[in-house]
């Protein structure tokens, strides 16, 4: 972005709250099956679309011949995932890098992070990211913060937090927040 199209930024009207996160997985029954017994998923419906030469480029930015197989999920309490396995000629099957334009990753918090570590290092195809770590001092806002990251057997990357031994943790969303009216002052 430049200078220039800095001041053309303007809030999005009417946005209430995030409605789900869209994932792709290379085996969309597997990806189901461990969101849904490794984090709890509900599967609420499916749906298919394409391929079709003007629809799919047009609408989602992908080869004409591509084909969509999707799943969505609710995660309790907060959290709906919407599952993609793509078909196409030129579907690329490595995942960006975290370094990578397009990294990313989804977090959870847990209770426990000792206690969910040992049971995902015993959960077939994922692979913890080095041990247990814990904020220090040269992070004051967050110090005490016990978090890892671990890859999902197809390449996303997932990282757990436990944030109980921060002490004066900063205003991120969360459950006092979910039955709380949008702050509107705070949007201009």
């Amino acid at each position: 972005m430049t200078r220039g199209q800095e001041s053309t930024l303007r809030r999005l009207p009417g946005l209430q709250h995030t409605d789900h996160v869209g994932l792709t997985v290379p085996n969309l029954e597997e990806g189901i099956r461990f969101f849904v017994e490794v984090l709890g998923a509900e599967e609420l419906y499916r749906s298919e679309r394409g391929p079709d030469e003007e629809f799919m480029p047009t609408n989602f930015g992908v080869p004409a011949d591509a084909k969509l197989t999707l799943a969505m999920l609710r995660l309790p309490p907060n959290l709906n995932i919407e599952l993609f396995e793509w078909s196409s000629a030129e579907r690329r099957d490595t995942p960006p890098r975290h370094c990578d334009a397009g990294g990313h990753h989804l977090c959870f918090v847990v209770d426990d992070v000792d206690e969910a570590i040992g049971v995902l290092q015993s959960t077939p195809g994922v692979r913890v990211l080095g041990e247990r770590k814990e904020v220090a001092g040269d992070s004051p806002r967050v110090a005490g913060n016990r978090w890892t990251y671990f890859v999902t057997p197809w390449g996303l990357l997932m990282e757990i937090v436990d944030r109980s031994r921060v002490a004066s943790p900063p205003r991120l969303v969360g459950p006092t927040d979910w039955a709380a009216p949008p702050n509107t002052s705070e949007r201009t």
